[in-house]
């Protein structure tokens, strides 16, 4: 038997702060946590720790787009 499809669960990318570029793909249960997910990750491009912050999974787009204001 197949298992079900756990809706609560989405499939989140993780955005480097400072090169911008998303590196890290996470689940995250959006019951328990409905406010963005920051981690302190590994940044192979800039070679040290940094802050990535949670965005919308996108295969199409390594780069993020900076918002309009």
């Amino acid at each position: 038997m197949a298992k079900k499809n756990n809706t609560k669960r989405k499939l989140v990318g993780l955005v480097s702060e400072e090169s911008g570029l998303r590196q890290y793909y996470t689940k995250k249960n959006t019951m328990n946590n409905p406010d963005k997910l920051t981690l302190r990750k590994y940044d192979p491009i800039l070679r040290k720790h940094v802050k990535f912050t949670e965005t919308k999974k996108n295969l199409g787009r390594n780069e993020v787009k900076e918002k309009k204001r």
